[in-house]
């Protein structure tokens, strides 16, 4: 098969031409722009797809706790019919299951000891059908029966009070009785009749769940707060939730998860979109040292390019030839980082753990972050952007060198050869 003469040119420029001592050195130079794509690729792939795997770690930790959409009354009000309000959000058929809930602040004391505490009355029959925290804790929750004013823990919160299962704690309730002194908080002590880890330290330490029943006792209210939803699609929940304002009977707010964590979300897609900006530069820098390679190349060309035009090579020919010498370079070296970079993303979890034992040091102890692996998620749509912007650049990079390649006069180049 013959190939076009700029294409076998192009791929032998590429490999360096006869051995001289300045081609060799062209070939280095050339080497090295293919090495740093291929590092900046590889880097940005890495990066990117650990930031995704410490993103979806974190939010499979915190729906373990929080459920995909909540329907509740303003104000922290009681639902006007809860079972109508369930059945009408299972209709819909993105919709697993429900559950009700009573949602209040508190404070927790234990003698001189006192938390603030996110109180959630739950139904223990039904939690497991829309958070992963209650089916993996059934025994503790399974101790919350009305009347029992029993009380379930996050680890750190009971670790902070200072107390374990059997103990005795003290809520102190903000809506209390009216007296000729003033407003006097509700106060009642409960049994700590377990502790659960979501592995979230937001929840661990603040969340205290008790029966439904036993909250609406407490809180003066006539019923749950609201219904918590589990769907069969997390990433549907915004336009499940605009669905279920649409059909419900009663004007209730509805909230998705996307909702109640949107700061957090947020500051993580700017960081990751700076990082993104941040290792591109890397891969430019390194596209771009195909200028001086190439402007070398033609330098040393010169009289190559002179007996090719005047055996009628056209300019863009002359063109094309070095154009394919720098394509070939940000080719192959976008596709050896993207080798470079998936090998090392999908096999993090064990060449973390590799330099770890040999340096004998730990990147994440576990008393200070959420998660103790280096976790990694590559996605298609970052590395394809990342593939496509990284030959853009090397593309970009050769279009001048090969236009002053096509200007050689061949007169000029002939005369001290």
């Amino acid at each position: 098969m013959q190939f076009p003469y700029e294409l076998a040119l192009g791929w032998r420029y590429t490999r360096a031409g006869r051995a001289t001592r300045r081609n060799g050195f062209i070939s280095f130079i050339s080497g090295v722009s293919m090495l740093g794509i291929a590092l900046g690729v590889a880097a940005l792939i890495i990066v990117l797809s650990v930031m995704n795997g410490f993103q979806k770690e974190v939010r499979d930790r915190m729906l373990s706790v929080v459920s995909h959409i909540e329907i509740f009354a303003p104000d922290g009000a009681a639902l006007p019919d809860v079972a109508r309000t369930m059945a009408e959000a299972k209709r819909n058929p993105a919709v697993l299951g429900a559950a009700p809930f009573v949602a209040a602040q508190a404070l927790l004391a234990r003698g001189e000891d006192m938390k603030g505490t996110m109180v959630r009355g739950i139904d223990p029959a039904h939690e497991g059908e829309v958070t992963e925290v209650a089916s993996h804790n059934e025994p503790a929750l399974a101790t919350l029966t009305p009347g029992s004013f029993n009380v379930v823990l996050g680890s750190e919160l009971a670790h902070s009070l200072g107390v374990r299962v059997g103990d005795k704690v003290t809520l102190i309730a903000p809506s209390g009785q009216v007296t000729p002194a003033g407003v006097v908080p509700r106060i009642k002590q409960m049994t700590v009749s377990g502790t659960f880890d979501s592995g979230h330290y937001e929840y661990d330490s603040t969340m205290a769940m008790l029966h439904y029943e036993d909250a609406q006792r407490l809180f003066r209210l006539e019923g749950p707060t609201g219904v918590r939803l589990k769907l069969q699609d997390l990433h549907a929940a915004p336009t499940v939730a605009q669905q279920l304002a649409n059909t419900l009977t009663d004007r209730l707010y509805i909230r998705d998860w996307t909702q109640q964590n949107k700061t957090w979300f947020a500051a993580v897609q700017v960081e990751k979109r700076m990082m993104f900006i941040i290792l591109t530069l890397i891969v430019a820098v390194a596209a771009f040292n195909l200028v001086s390679t190439l402007v070398m190349t033609v330098t040393d060309k010169r009289a190559d390019i002179a007996i090719l035009r005047t055996l009628g090579a056209s300019p863009s020919s002359i063109m094309g030839v070095f154009m394919v010498q720098g394509a070939m370079v940000g080719v192959i070296g976008t596709f050896s980082g993207l080798a470079l970079g998936l090998l090392v993303a999908c096999n993090i979890d064990v060449i973390v753990p590799a330099i770890e034992h040999a340096l004998g040091a730990s990147f994440l102890p576990k008393d200070i972050y959420i998660i103790s692996k280096m976790p990694s998620e590559p996605q298609s749509s970052d590395i394809v952007p990342i593939g496509v912007i990284s030959l853009i650049l090397a593309f970009v990079a050769t279009i001048y060198p090969s236009w002053r390649a096509s200007r050689v006069n061949p007169a000029e180049a002939l005369r001290y050869e």
